[in-house]
C-alpha cells in the first residue's frame, strides 16, 4: 500500500483472478521497480564490500527475515532501517508476492505452487541486484496472513512483528487514499494491482464485506489494523518463540538503541550490522506518537474502540 500506479490494464478488483498478463506484468515491473529502489538506497548508504562473482550470482534464499505489521505501524521505517544492514538484501513490498498473498490465503494456490513462486521470485530479486549470498529481507504487511505458509516454505526464516497503537495507526492510515471512499472512482491502484477505494479486501470477514464498504474511512483503517495485527499474533503464536520477535513502534521511537540491541541479538547481527541498524533507528520521529488524542473526536474514538478495543487491551494499549 504505497504510491499508486495509473495502469488500468493490470488493475485488479479485490478478489480478481490473477491472469497471465497480469502475472507477467507483476514480475517484470516488480523486478525493475525493485532494482530502482535498490539503486536509490545505494545513493544514500555506504557501499557493501565487494564479494566474489560466484557468490553474487547465487539465487539461494538464506535465513530470510520477514517484517510483519499492519499498514502505518512502522513497517516501512523498520524495513528501511534493516535495509541499511550490510548483510541483508532488503526488499520493499515485492509486487508479485504482494499480489499472490490473497491466493495463498484463500487456498487458490496449493502450498507447493506458492512455495515455488515465492522462492523463485525472491531468488530473481537477489540475482537482479547482485545480492546473491546475502540474507533476504522483506517488508510486506500482507505477510501477516501468511505466517504459517512462510514458516513452512522457509524453515530457516525469522519474523519481526512491529506493533503500534491501533488508534495512531488508524489515524495515519485514514489520511492515505488506499481505503478511502473518495478513491473509488479514481484510476490508481497499489503495488499488488488492487484498485484503491472502500471495496472489501481478501482479509475482510466474508459476512462483513458489505459493512466494510459502507463504513467510514476511519472505521475501515481501524478494521485493517485489527485484522493484520490479529493475524500476525495468531500466526506467530503457533511458531517456536525463537523464530519471532515482537517490537513496539513506540519503543523503537523512544529508545532506538535498546530496540537495535534487541533486534540485533535476535537476528544474529555482527557488530558492524548492529552499528548500521542503530544509526538508522535513531532517525525515528517522536511526534508521531499519541497523535490520535488530538486528531480524534469522542465519537471517532468510540468507533475505533468498538473495532479494536479487545486487541488494544491485549497488546497493552488500553
Amino acid at each position: 500500500m504505497t504510491s499508486g500506479d495509473r495502469n488500468e490494464q493490470h488493475a485488479l478488483t479485490p478478489h480478481a483472478t490473477l491472469r497471465l498478463t497480469t502475472l507477467v506484468s507483476l514480475v517484470v515491473r516488480g523486478v525493475l521497480g525493485d532494482v530502482r529502489e535498490q539503486r536509490r538506497r545505494r545513493l544514500v548508504r555506504p557501499q557493501r564490500s565487494p564479494r566474489p562473482l560466484r557468490r553474487r550470482l547465487s539465487p539461494r534464499v538464506l535465513q530470510p527475515v520477514f517484517v510483519l505489521g499492519s499498514p502505518r505501524s512502522g513497517t516501512t521505517f523498520l524495513g528501511e532501517c534493516l535495509g541499511s544492514v550490510p548483510s541483508l538484501s532488503y526488499h520493499f513490498e515485492p509486487r508479485l508476492t504482494k499480489a499472490a498473498a490473497r491466493y495463498v490465503y484463500d487456498n487458490s494456490w496449493s502450498p507447493s505452487r506458492a512455495r515455488r513462486v515465492f522462492r523463485w521470485f525472491y531468488g530473481v530479486l537477489l540475482l537482479a541486484n547482485g545480492h546473491g549470498g546475502l540474507r533476504f529481507a522483506e517488508k510486506n504487511p500482507e505477510n501477516c496472513f501468511l505466517v504459517s505458509f512462510l514458516a513452512h516454505a522457509f524453515p530457516d526464516a525469522l519474523f519481526v512483528h512491529i506493533v503500534r497503537d491501533g488508534r495512531d495507526a488508524a489515524v495515519s492510515h485514514a489520511k492515505k487514499p488506499w481505503l478511502q471512499a473518495g478513491s473509488a472512482q479514481g484510476e490508481l491502484h497499489g503495488r499488488a494491482g488492487t484498485k484503491w477505494g472502500p471495496a472489501p479486501r481478501f482479509w475482510v470477514e466474508t459476512d462483513r464485506r458489505q459493512e466494510f464498504a459502507a463504513a467510514s474511512d476511519l472505521q475501515r483503517t481501524a478494521w485493517a489494523w485489527r485484522r493484520f495485527t490479529q493475524a500476525a499474533v495468531d500466526g506467530l503464536n503457533d511458531l517456536p518463540t525463537d523464530r519471532w520477535v515482537r517490537v513496539r513502534y513506540e519503543h523503537v521511537v523512544t529508545d532506538p538503541d535498546a530496540a537495535a540491541k534487541a533486534l540485533g541479538e535476535f537476528l544474529g547481527f555482527t557488530p558492524t550490522d548492529l552499528h548500521h541498524l542503530r544509526a538508522a533507528l535513531r532517525g525515528a520521529v517522536q511526534s508521531s506518537l499519541g497523535r490520535w488524542r488530538a486528531d480524534l473526536r469522542p465519537p471517532e474514538i468510540l468507533a475505533v474502540s468498538r473495532e479494536c478495543g479487545p486487541l488494544l487491551d491485549q497488546l497493552g494499549y488500553g
